[in-house]
């Protein structure tokens, strides 16, 4: 059996397979080779769940084609760890699934893009999630948006991202005190919503890129922070292409 352990090694390994392409080490199905030389299976499909969106970015960000045995293999996640039903949980508990599906949703979406077929064992957006525009508790409402980070991407859009195009205020204070308190991992997310609205051309308070490279000194940066980072520097620096190549098979 599977420990958390070995759910947060495989995450990493993935992570950084995804940094790598990122980085130009393209030309190979990363994502279906993760999967192919893992010893532990379920560990590398739950990894998938837990990278989500982000196995999409080299792609997105690079322009590099997609190939069919990574989207059969992120497909093949999705249907292998399908995401509760958040109506039929507890308040506390109901948040938690819902920032699950979202995330699930941005991969779901990315899949199609990439892929041209829709994903197994997903749903459409999650409804009636009012807190996403409440921002009156804008700490407790930003540390939400970093756990949906993995939205910040683009092409993709929807409640989640119309909320933050509302809100770089909130966005920027959380960021500035995630970075005072020291909570690297929780800074580098709301960094990367920064980028990603600074990608928008929506005004910004404050400047995204001196609390990015602050964060890559002092942060300790483990894979998935560095995911957020290289993804948040392509945003800052506009290195887009203009219309990412489809799957290759």
């Amino acid at each position: 059996m599977s420990s958390r352990a070995d759910f947060a090694s495989a995450a990493d390994e993935l992570a950084t397979r995804v940094l790598s392409a990122l980085r130009g080490a393209g030309g190979t199905a990363f994502v279906s080779r993760h999967f192919d030389t893992a010893s532990d299976s379920v560990a590398a499909l739950a990894a998938i769940r837990v990278i989500g969106a982000d196995t999409f970015t080299p792609h997105v960000l690079t322009g590099v084609p997609f190939h069919t045995d990574d989207a059969a293999t992120v497909a093949r996640s999705l249907a292998a760890f399908p995401a509760p039903d958040p109506t039929a949980q507890a308040p506390t508990a109901r948040t938690e699934q819902r920032t699950l599906a979202w995330r699930d949703w941005a991969t779901a979406e990315c899949l199609a893009r990439f892929s041209g077929g829709s994903a197994p064992g997903t749903t459409a957006p999650p409804q009636g999630d009012d807190e996403l525009a409440d921002t009156t508790d804008w700490r407790r409402w930003s540390v939400r948006m970093a756990q949906l980070a993995t939205l910040a991407i683009p092409g993709l859009d929807g409640p989640v991202h119309e909320a933050a195009r509302a809100a770089a205020l909130p966005l920027a204070r959380g960021a500035t005190r995630s970075v005072l308190r020291r909570d690297h991992r929780t800074a580098v997310c709301l960094i990367r919503w920064l980028a990603w609205l600074h990608h928008e051309g929506v005004a910004l308070p404050v400047d995204p890129a001196p609390m990015a490279e602050h964060v890559r000194l002092l942060g300790g940066v483990g894979p998935r922070t560095a995911v957020d980072l290289a993804i948040a520097r392509h945003l800052l620096d506009g290195r887009l292409p203009q219309e990412p190549e489809a799957v290759r098979t």
